[in-house]
């Protein structure tokens, strides 16, 4: 079709082309959406244990896969919002603990989602993402108790982008998330 652009050269064929960061950010989301059908674009490899992860929502359950199911690493690929994939970096991000994603319920009391907390290992840049379906609950788990004895230098981090673990108080809390009510 006029006007479109084959994927591969999606970041390279507009150069200056933007006026603001905003209007790159709407042009690379509608060109994100364009390849669906791609059976190229339905999964990745992962860069820590070299596992090959499909990301079709029928697996994972979410739209925007951004970790391995397995060692629970994930890439830093977004910049600015989840799935906008303008991150220059492209390096491995570690999971360091978990999280609770704060809603308020109509109903009763704050309830939230359980969220794992990555730190890119080459920008320091913290970020939380959801846990997919088909992820290791025994290394989410595992994670829990590792993060229980996160050193001081990361805990800052953390508390610098407003990032809070999870303590050992919670582990019933994590339990229930992962196992349903016992």
């Amino acid at each position: 079709m006029k006007g479109e652009l084959a994927p591969e050269t999606l970041w390279t064929a507009w150069p200056g082309e933007f006026e603001n960061e905003k209007s790159r950010r709407k042009s690379a989301w509608k060109m994100r959406g364009r390849n669906k059908g791609d059976d190229r674009y339905t999964g990745f490899w992962c860069m820590g244990c070299h596992q090959y992860v499909p990301a079709a929502v029928m697996f994972s359950g979410v739209q925007n896969r951004n970790h391995c199911p397995y060692c629970l690493r994930s890439r830093h690929l977004d910049l600015y919002e989840a799935g906008d994939r303008l991150a220059a970096c492209k390096a491995v991000m570690s999971p360091v603990g978990l999280t609770v994603k704060k809603t308020a319920k109509k109903y009763g009391q704050a309830q939230g989602e359980l969220m794992l907390i990555h730190v890119c290992v080459d920008c320091g840049k913290v970020s939380i993402n959801r846990i997919a379906a088909d992820d290791d609950a025994q290394r989410i788990l595992e994670l829990f108790e590792d993060s229980l004895q996160l050193d001081a230098p990361i805990r800052r981090r953390l508390a610098k982008s407003g990032v809070g673990t999870l303590r050992a108080t919670d582990l019933a809390l994590v339990r229930a998330r992962l196992f349903g009510r016992n």
